[in-house]
C-alpha cells in the first residue's frame, strides 16, 4: 500500500507546456533560423497552428529573445576568463554601483552575483592576454568598491551551450 503521506511526483516539464511546446522550444533553441515551414514538419503541426504555437510561447515569455552565436576567434576575441572578483563592502549602495559599471564594460560577457567566498563571477572575452591585462587595469579594478580579484584563464574549452535542459516528463 503506497505511502499516503508521500509527496506526488513532480513532473519536470514546466507547467503551461506540452509535449509540442516542448518539442517546439527544443528545436527553436537547435535553430532559431529554422522556417516555420521546417519546424511545423518536425513537431507535426500544420503550419498555422505550430505559428500560433511559437507566437504564444513568446507572449508567455518562454522565449524571451532570438540570437545569432558568433566565433570569438574570428572576431579577435579568442581568450576566454572567468574573474573571480570582490568587492570591499557589501551594501545595496555599492552592489547597484558596480552592476552599473560592470554593464558597461563590453568584454564582461556574463557577470553573476554569488554566494560563498566572493561577490561575483564574471566570464570574460578578450583578444589575448595583453588586452585582458589592460582590461582588467583599466576597467575592472578602477570600478569603484572592487578590492579583489581572481583570474582563471581558458586553456581548453570542453563545452560551451547556451541551450537550456527541457524535460518532456
Amino acid at each position: 500500500m503506497p505511502d499516503s503521506r508521500a509527496p506526488a511526483p513532480r513532473s519536470r516539464r514546466p507547467r503551461g507546456l506540452d509535449d509540442r511546446d516542448v518539442a517546439i522550444l527544443r528545436e527553436l533553441q537547435a535553430n532559431a533560423r529554422i522556417t516555420n515551414a521546417e519546424l511545423s514538419r518536425r513537431v507535426h503541426l500544420s503550419a498555422t497552428p505550430c505559428m500560433e504555437r511559437v507566437r504564444r510561447l513568446e507572449r508567455e515569455g518562454y522565449i524571451d529573445s532570438y540570437a545569432t552565436l558568433l566565433n570569438p576567434e574570428r572576431l579577435d576575441a579568442a581568450l576566454l576568463v572567468f574573474v573571480e572578483l570582490t568587492l570591499d563592502r557589501t551594501s545595496k549602495d555599492a552592489f547597484a554601483a558596480f552592476s552599473e559599471a560592470v554593464q558597461q564594460i563590453p568584454e564582461v560577457l556574463e557577470c553573476h552575483m554569488v554566494a560563498g567566498g566572493f561577490d561575483y563571477l564574471l566570464k570574460i572575452r578578450a583578444r589575448d592576454m595583453t588586452d585582458y591585462r589592460r582590461l582588467l587595469g583599466e576597467a575592472l579594478v578602477s570600478i569603484p568598491g572592487v578590492s579583489q580579484t581572481h583570474t582563471y584563464v581558458v586553456m581548453e574549452q570542453i563545452k560551451e551551450g547556451v541551450a537550456l535542459p527541457i524535460h518532456s516528463e
